[in-house]
């Protein structure tokens, strides 16, 4: 059976994690006290780092996600309020609106015709972040358009 220390340097090597997400990861294999430790020694050797988490995490996601959403994902993994700003504002906040427009645009095929289908692009656009002003401003424009 693998060790605290290499279970969490093999989970490590895969991607990054936040503090959180690897001690969840470590529970089955010691108590609270020897996964603190252990977290703490990964901390100050510079291989854990919930910043660097945020910051891939959002580097990897901005396409998809407004803000909002990347605020909560973040927040479920155990990110602290200052990372994730931090990271949201270095590489997630390049204009929201056009990020809304590009998902749109790659999701649905034309403007909305009708209320109900209107509805429902708000209701996409609503579940991946995006602040109502912004769904208005991407559903009312002409589709394809690009700002002026």
């Amino acid at each position: 059976m693998a060790t605290l220390h290499e279970r969490a340097l093999r989970c490590l090597a895969q991607r990054e994690h936040s503090r959180a997400e690897l001690a969840r990861k470590l529970g089955a294999l010691g108590s609270d006290e020897e996964i603190g430790a252990e977290l703490d020694r990964l901390t100050e050797l510079g291989l854990l780092s919930d910043a660097r988490f945020a910051d891939a995490y959002v580097r990897a996601k901005a396409g998809r996600f407004g803000a909002a959403r990347l605020r909560l994902e973040l927040a479920r993994r155990g990110v602290g309020v200052e990372q994730i700003g931090d990271a949201i504002s270095e590489h997630g906040s390049a204009d929201e609106l056009e990020r809304a427009r590009d998902i749109h645009r790659r999701k649905f095929a034309g403007a909305p015709a009708d209320a109900r289908e209107w509805a429902r692009q708000a209701r996409f656009l609503q579940g991946r972040g995006f602040p109502t002003e912004i769904i208005r401003s991407v559903l009312k424009g002409p589709f394809g358009d690009e700002p002026a």
